[in-house]
């Protein structure tokens, strides 16, 4: 059974920063693509940041390129995302995504607010 747990979310005052981590079992952690998203309240889903199966292989949304890294550790199998220079509106919750060639997978979430 595929499980993804992250963590680290909290309350960051604006430009301050955050790691989260999503750790997860149940599959071949190596072979699967690894996403974040967000969803703010009142808004749909959004995708954040992606990493390949080759971890150099990193996507993300305009929104936060210069500000978030996401990268893996096969090793731990898990997921980070390091967001740095928070702003108000990166204030959602955000979710974990594992997809593998017969799953497609989410966490439960984790809250972030970033307010003064």
């Amino acid at each position: 059974q595929v499980q993804l747990v992250e963590s680290g979310g909290g309350l960051v005052q604006p430009g301050g920063s955050l790691r989260l981590s999503c750790t997860t079992s149940g599959f071949t952690f190596s072979t699967a693509a690894m996403s974040w998203y967000r969803q703010a309240p009142g808004k749909e889903r959004e995708f954040v940041a992606a990493v390949g199966r080759i971890a150099d292989n990193t996507n993300y949304a305009d929104s936060v390129k210069g500000r978030f890294t996401i990268f893996r550790d096969n090793a731990k199998n898990t997921v980070y995302l390091q967001m740095n220079s928070l702003k108000s509106e990166d204030t959602a919750v955000y979710y974990c995504n594992a997809f593998g060639g017969d799953f497609n997978s989410w966490g439960q979430g984790t809250q972030v607010t970033v307010s003064s």
